[in-house]
């Protein structure tokens, strides 16, 4: 009611402690020093000196108007100074509590969250170990009725028999990488450093992706530079990163696409890419697919089956050998994972 924002023009009031009380007009009129006719009054002469270029405090305007006396208004600035001090304090005890509260939930929720994550990794690694008994049972028998020894088979049952046996495989991959990654999130990840021969590596990861790729009609291809130094790592886990990064290319990859596994060498370091001419993933949601027991496609009726954990385990693995794995894709065009390993001196 009582202090009115100055013009551009005006010039600034005398810095007083009036300054820091807000509705001092109010107040007074509330304690009765001041009547509300006074008020406007003094409220209408500030406004005519500021539209004339000069600010004025309501203070000063009440002093130079008698309608106070000076150790009143000092007296009444300093009561509502401190009343405002008092109510800041006040907030501010009651925003440290607050804060404490909050620190305190936060704290159980983590801890929470700590077990539960703790009670998941204990629940897959043994339902994992589980289900490989049964597991082994089932392949035994498998072998035995496709190798004959439990009665020759006609051309329909062999032909059923090798898909039970592919799908038992596919099953023992899954439970392997549900394994995997227990161990890993555990803190049980273990790598083993040693000199990698890139042309026998790509040999293998490609002769065991090629069935794949001729049942689903893609191009497999390896291009590894000529005379590619050797690069330090853990053979076993980078041949598993590598295929399932060939395999998922492959699954994603369209009839009459082409998957490529290439090296180059780089100043002290190689270059390892999987490129398909696949799908692609959109830019949003590439974080997404490093995410564990996550599918892009997370409906009922998706087309393409995984656990999710495939490229979670790719990139902890990568993650271990000091590097990072990195995504370029384009939707409709493919996709290109890539990574650095230090590479050996001759």
């Amino acid at each position: 009611m009582d202090t009115v924002a100055p013009e551009m023009t005006a010039s600034p009031p005398n810095l007083t402690p009036e300054i820091l009380v807000p509705r001092l007009g109010d107040y007074l009129v509330e304690k009765g020093l001041l009547s509300p006719e006074n008020l406007d009054r003094a409220l209408n002469i500030q406004k005519d000196q500021r539209q004339r270029g000069k600010m004025q405090l309501l203070g000063e305007v009440l002093l130079d108007e008698d309608m106070i006396d000076r150790p009143t208004l000092d007296a009444a600035v300093t009561e509502q100074i401190m009343q405002l001090r008092a109510a800041l304090q006040e907030t501010n005890q009651q925003l440290e509590r607050r804060v404490q509260e909050r620190t305190r939930e936060l704290q159980t929720a983590l801890q929470k969250l700590s077990e539960l994550n703790q009670l998941q990794s204990n629940f897959i690694a043994n339902i994992s170990h589980e289900l490989r008994t049964p597991l082994t049972h089932i392949k035994g028998y498998v072998e035995l009725l496709l190798s004959g020894a439990m009665g020759e088979l006609n051309d329909q049952q062999g032909s059923s028999m090798q898909v039970v046996r592919r799908s038992t495989e596919r099953l023992e991959q899954q439970i392997e990488d549900l394994i995997r990654f227990s161990l890993a999130d555990r803190g049980e990840f273990t790598i083993r450093m040693g000199p990698i021969n890139l042309d026998k590596l790509a040999d293998l990861v490609i002769s065991r992706s090629c069935i794949k790729a001729k049942e689903r009609k893609v191009f497999l291809e390896s291009q590894i530079e000529a005379g590619i130094p050797h690069v330090r790592g853990d053979e076993e886990k980078l041949s598993w990163a590598i295929l399932q990064l060939l395999d998922n290319a492959i699954k994603f990859t369209p009839a009459s696409g082409r998957v490529t596994l290439s090296a180059r060498a780089l100043d002290n370091s190689v270059e390892i890419s999987i490129a398909d001419t696949g799908i692609g993933i959109p830019a949003d949601r590439v974080p997404e697919i490093f995410e564990p027991f996550h599918q892009l496609d997370g409906s009922a009726t998706r087309r393409y089956g995984g656990t999710g954990l495939g490229l979670a385990l790719v990139r902890q693995i990568i993650d271990a050998h000091g590097t990072s794995i990195s995504v370029h894709s384009e939707v409709g065009q493919g996709t290109r994972f890539h990574f650095l390993l230090a590479a050996v001196p001759a």
